[in-house]
């Protein structure tokens, strides 16, 4: 086994490991070339843990991802026609883009690109930054191989950020704001000719022509980001924030609130849906210091979508259930708390934890996060066995009724610890739904 894929498999969940099998086993039916590229391969070379699964075709990629789709059941969360790319969600919440190998050439700044298919080397080379330039072979006869044409691995190496080719800014000058996303997530410097090609760029006021959506996308992208309070300001700092709205620069930046949002945020168990559940409490966290006219104007001038409006705007309502019952006098007992908590949509759970000035919801909140879904995330597999063998058809009941013995008991008496044989894992710490993909 190549090296690489030694380390692609020890760096992927088992969930993600799963849908990688699968795209493999839909490209060979199709006969078609699979590599493994774009951000996915730069989080691995640089020992980040990796959140999105990006793919590339050498052919028709969108049959490729409705064969996975048919084998999967993965639900389709994104389609771009031009670019002849896919995102599919798959159970569990695992992500992965699925995309042609493609050349793409712009007739002028900012402009829709001219689409073509490529090679992976051709496409490689067309990307933005050399870190994203670099891909894994998927197929059978070269499986583990490595393709790195523009010398993307010894810029991870050193840390750096450096543009693919020169003209990378006037052809999509939202990469400018890319390029502050990157350098905060992965804590990388800017090589100095990109930063004379950044300079360049700005004098040459390439920013005013990127698209009026790209700035939803990217502020979306932002939400699920560890560090979003530093990302706004990096952008601030660059003069770019106020692209997105003149509202959002300066007092009414809010930048001390997010900055408690990205905290709270890190209590909820990092997976894709709970990352995903962050968007529509960080919008509320963002526009918070915003009148109505402002936040209007957001809207406008990001070209927001009803959906994605309603995240944003109906956060709050759809919260106040789960603040109610996390403020009742009724409840008295730590497995209260775990099951009001469990059974709540992770987006209403982060909420509650950014908005609510109530003490006792915000110590039950925060005693769930770092008291009580330890305490059940401790219990072995073989005591879960132990207890389905015991509760034959009433597994469920059984189980909830181990739970509010553990977390009730547990100061006084632990709980017994059977060895019988594994069986399946626990039920999710979070029950409820997820807002979207991303």
């Amino acid at each position: 086994m190549s090296d690489y894929i030694y380390m692609l498999e020890s760096h992927l969940s088992t969930d993600q490991n799963r849908v990688v099998e699968e795209v493999q086993a839909a490209a060979g039916q199709a006969n078609v070339n699979l590599f493994l590229t774009g951000g996915a391969m730069r989080d691995m070379l640089a020992g980040f843990r990796i959140r999105d699964l990006d793919f590339s075709v050498e052919g028709n990629a969108l049959k490729v991802a409705k064969m996975v789709g048919d084998r999967t059941s993965a639900k389709t969360a994104a389609l771009d026609e031009n670019r002849k790319c896919v995102e599919l969600v798959f159970a569990g919440g695992v992500t992965a883009q699925i995309g042609m190998s493609r050349q793409e050439r712009y007739a002028r700044t900012g402009a829709k690109p001219q689409v073509t298919p490529a090679t992976i080397q051709e496409d490689l080379r067309g990307r933005d930054f050399t870190c994203n330039a670099i891909a894994l072979s998927l197929n059978k006869a070269s499986r583990g191989l490595l393709l790195d044409p523009m010398n993307g691995l010894a810029d991870i190496e050193r840390r750096e950020l450096r543009l693919t080719n020169a003209y990378a800014f006037y052809d999509d000058p939202s990469r400018l704001l890319r390029l502050a996303r990157f350098r905060v997530r992965l804590g990388f410097t800017i090589e100095e000719r990109t930063q004379m090609q950044v300079a360049n760029a700005r004098e040459a006021e390439v920013e005013k022509l990127i698209p009026p959506r790209v700035f939803f996308e990217e502020l979306k992208q932002i939400s699920t980001e560890d560090s979003p309070a530093e990302i706004l300001k990096a952008l601030e700092e660059a003069g770019l924030l106020s692209l997105f709205s003149p509202a959002l620069s300066g007092p009414k930046a809010n930048l001390q609130g997010l900055a408690r949002f990205e905290k709270l945020a890190r209590l909820l168990p990092d997976e894709p849906r709970t990352r995903a559940a962050r968007q529509g409490p960080f919008f509320f966290a963002l526009t918070e210091k915003l009148n109505a006219k402002e936040k209007q104007a957001l809207i406008k001038s990001t070209e927001m979508r009803k959906p994605d409006v309603d995240v944003w705007q109906r956060v709050e309502g759809r919260a106040k259930k789960l603040e109610t019952a996390m403020r009742s006098a009724r409840i008295k007992k730590a497995s209260q708390v775990y099951f009001v908590v469990a059974e709540a949509a992770p987006e209403d759970v982060l909420f509650v934890l950014y908005h609510s000035a109530v003490k006792p919801v915000q110590e039950r909140l925060k005693n769930y996060f770092q008291k009580y879904l330890p305490a059940i995330q401790e219990v072995a597999p073989e005591e879960w066995a132990a207890v389905d063998a015991k509760a034959g058809a009433r597994k469920n009941k059984a189980r909830d009724e181990f739970i509010a013995d553990r977390l009730d008991r547990r100061v006084r008496k632990p709980a017994p610890s059977p060895v019988p044989p594994v069986v399946e894992a626990p039920r999710p710490m979070m029950r409820g739904r997820g807002p979207g993909y991303q």
